[in-house]
């Protein structure tokens, strides 16, 4: 039904009912306030776009942006996925100061999760002695969160300051692929990582036997091969669906729920397919997980001393705050008994474990382990400017000191 326009304001043309965004603000009352006119066929929109309170469900609304009428329609045939050009991504709506707050707040959120993770990775390098498997898993851990937060804040940010919050169609299936991707090499990682803690803890005298460099590093290549292969097959499969009427994706990411709430006609194989390799992704990592702790909690309780149970669950405290903060959002999010979400609740728990756990593993594990907080206070002293001053690199005192340092058998270049 076409909603009652005021006669002081300008009724849009039915002929021109083809395209997109008109202008870009926010809604006050009953009123769209634009911050920012775009062309279209039919004239710039003024501020002040009247909005019947009646009528609400007749307009689309995409992060501030007033989209043309629902009675408009996209396209007069379905788009497909060899024609659409793009998805346009809801993420956060709000005003554009809100958007700008929220620019500022994630790309601070960005920079401390590159910056934590970048830590451990540097502490782990540089120091000699944390050079063991254990220490090894967690520096790919952390290599793996930098690119798993990096494959959806960056876009993100973007689209914080874009008017149109346009993702083109192979940019879309490209996040798609490496946030997921990444995410199930997460999975495979803390199961990993969960068996290490098992044999150091529960076959403390055949661990160095049994977890050797070459086991290690086939076990790291494992988890990065197996993650990469697990979802492209039904990623392809959806690429290749037909997609009709709407472009507008409710979410901050391309996820496989709204992707396929957009497709012309419901795939029910598809959906049972996706579930199969989600639950599977899930579950087996986590039941070893689970089997691991379960081993390492009966062989702590047999340790006589409290001090002993005391370091042997700080070793692996840590690692099982992890997996519960990661499992437990994921878990909520894909496996829940109903499918369909709010899409705000959706949008939360999404951004818990893609953005949130990045950022807090770094802390978890540089405050419970002491190993770790050692070489990370190393690594800050050493990064520091050194205060005593000897001369430029020219200088006789400079010379001196080098060579100094070379005949003690270390050539640190720190001039």
């Amino acid at each position: 039904m076409t909603p009652d326009w005021p006669t002081n304001s300008k009724r849009p043309n039915p002929a021109h009912n083809r395209q997109r965004t008109i202008a870009a603000g926010y809604y006050k009352g009953n009123y769209f306030y634009s911050q920012k006119s775009l062309q279209e066929t039919d004239g710039d929109v003024s501020v002040g776009i009247p909005f019947p309170a009646s009528g609400k469900k007749e307009y689309s609304v995409i992060m501030g942006s007033f989209i043309a009428p629902r009675y408009t329609k996209i396209s007069n045939t379905p788009n497909t996925s060899s024609t659409i050009t793009g998805f346009i991504l809801l993420g956060f709506p709000c005003s554009r100061e809100g958007q700008i707050l929220l620019f500022l707040l994630f790309s601070v959120v960005y920079l401390l999760t590159l910056m934590g993770n970048g830590s451990i990775i540097c502490a782990v390098y540089r120091n000699q002695r944390l050079h063991t498997p254990m220490y090894i898993f967690l520096t790919n851990f952390s290599f793996l969160e930098i690119w798993y937060v990096t494959s959806t804040v960056p876009n993100m940010l973007a689209n914080f300051l874009s008017d149109t919050k346009v993702i083109s169609f192979s940019g879309c299936f490209l996040q798609f692929y490496f946030f997921f991707s990444l995410g199930s090499t997460e999975c495979f990682f803390l199961a990993i990582m969960a068996f290490d803690r098992y044999l150091a803890i529960c076959r403390p005298l055949r661990y160095p036997t049994i977890m050797t460099g070459h086991l290690c590093t086939n076990l790291v290549a494992s988890c990065w091969i197996l993650g990469f292969l697990w979802f492209p097959a039904p990623i392809i499969v959806i690429s290749q669906m037909s997609f009709c009427g709407s472009r507008i994706i409710d979410h901050f990411l391309c996820d496989p729920g709204p992707l396929l709430a957009l497709t012309c006609a419901r795939a029910p194989v598809m959906d049972c397919f996706w579930m199969i390799l989600s639950s599977l992704l899930l579950f087996i990592p986590f039941l070893c997980n689970m089997g691991s702790y379960t081993l390492v909690v009966r062989a702590v309780l047999r340790v006589p001393s409290a001090a002993g149970q005391r370091k042997a669950f700080s070793t692996c405290g840590s690692h099982l705050a992890v997996v519960s903060l990661f499992y437990g959002s994921v878990m909520v999010m894909y496996l829940s008994p109903t499918t369909e979400h709010e899409s705000g609740m959706q949008k939360l728990v999404t951004l818990f474990y893609s953005v949130g756990t990045p950022l807090i593993n770094p802390v978890i594990y540089s405050l419970r382990n002491k190993d770790m907080k050692h070489a990370l206070q190393k690594f800050h002293e050493s990064t520091k400017v050194n205060k005593s001053y000897i001369g430029p690199p020219w200088s006789l005192q400079f010379m001196m000191r080098k060579n100094l340092n070379c005949e003690m058998g270390y050539d640190q270049k720190r001039y």
